[in-house]
């Protein structure tokens, strides 16, 4: 009996990996945001801030497309709404690079870029998957001073967006 015991878990440690590896993969929770300038969840990552759980998930701001928040609605990372918080503001030109890390990538609709309500820029990707980063060049035209930039990546196959806010005083 106790052999049998010994050869039924023998079999089962041997067996149990290769069943692990052959199951689809679950989806990732992991997905992107602005790492420069820094938007308002990487300077929660890097400790610039102190903030809750985004400090841990800075690529995971994820709500149903058409929102205006930087949370993306979600109560989780509520921190990033707050424009009392004390961000860093990143000193910009008139016209800008945003990079996208990305860490899962999806495929993509529109990348669009907001100031005061105001859509500033949109970048049509008609559906294609990006790489692992995305670089835009945003033009504020005649912004100037403080502002609080709303990044949008509107993925294809889904309901939902990703979201960053990104504070820049326009020089």
């Amino acid at each position: 009996m106790r052999s049998k015991k010994k050869i039924a878990a023998l079999v089962g440690a041997v067996i149990a990996p290769v069943i692990a590896v052959s199951l689809p993969a679950g989806s990732a929770s992991a997905h992107g945001y602005i790492s420069n300038p820094p938007s308002r969840q990487a300077q929660c990552a890097a400790g610039t801030v102190d903030c809750g759980d985004i400090t841990y998930e800075p690529q995971s701001v994820e709500g149903p497309k058409g929102l205006t928040s930087c949370s993306g609605g979600n109560s989780r990372f509520s921190e990033l709404d707050d424009d009392s918080k004390g961000w860093a503001v990143t000193p910009v030109n008139s016209s800008q690079e945003f990079k996208w890390t990305l860490t899962a990538q999806h495929n993509t609709t529109t990348w669009q870029y907001f100031v005061g309500g105001q859509k500033i820029a949109e970048f049509d990707d008609g559906g294609a998957k990006p790489g692992a980063t995305v670089t835009h060049q945003v033009d504020f035209g005649s912004l100037k001073g403080k502002q609080k930039v709303l990044a949008v990546w509107n993925v294809a196959d889904t309901a939902n967006a990703f979201y960053a806010c990104i504070d820049v005083n326009v020089g």
